[in-house]
């Protein structure tokens, strides 16, 4: 049965083709927590982001998934925009095609700025961000791509950029747990909605 069949309004829907790897599961087929989050998440967007049809595929570790998301982005140091830069900026190295254009939209939703995030995935060193979240993102990329050479003196350089100690804990969380998205998203070959390449542009 395809899931596309009940599509329209803000009715949940899980598209056949949000991943290419793995099969996605029929709603009515869903544990009934995972369907009041979708439908939670379907209200809230206007459409439902796919990562969910994905991720539904085993629903323990949807639960833990979201959860640790919902516990990064609401108990928090960091402003949701800074948080959103890094996981542009780690997706980007990673070449992560569904954190690229999803969470390409939400930077520029909180940022409110149409360009800074294809700024941030084409190479952040060169966006037009400040000094502390160039630090912020130094740090971020180098933890992504040569975590044995992260040192003492990068945390230094975060508390001097003006970050709490709390907060650099917090860019080592959303980093690490964006790294562990990216390769599960690539592995899956999930695929973002088109709503997202359009949202926050104008």
């Amino acid at each position: 049965m395809s899931n596309d069949a009940t599509d329209g309004g803000t009715e949940p829907v899980l598209h056949d083709d949000a991943m290419g790897r793995f099969p996605v599961p029929d709603l009515e087929d869903l544990p009934e927590d995972l369907s009041e989050r979708i439908a939670e998440e379907t209200e809230r967007a206007g459409f439902t982001p796919n990562v969910f049809a994905a991720m539904a595929y085993k629903p323990s570790h949807f639960r833990a998934f979201f959860d640790y998301h919902d516990a990064l982005v609401e108990d928090t140091a960091l402003e949701r925009e800074e948080i959103e830069m890094i996981v542009v900026a780690v997706s980007g190295v990673n070449h992560c095609y569904y954190c690229n254009v999803a969470h390409g939209a939400l930077v520029r939703i909180y940022a409110e700025d149409p360009q800074l995030a294809d700024q941030l995935i084409a190479n952040y060193r060169t966006a037009d961000i400040n000094d502390a979240h160039r630090t912020m993102l130094d740090v971020a990329v180098t933890l992504t791509e040569r975590p044995t050479e992260v040192e003492r003196d990068d945390l230094e350089a975060l508390r001097e950029a003006g970050f709490s100690e709390e907060a650099l804990w917090d860019i080592a969380s959303v980093t690490a747990f964006y790294n562990l998205s990216n390769r599960l998203a690539m592995f899956a070959e999930m695929r973002p909605n088109d709503e997202f390449h359009t949202l926050g542009r104008s």
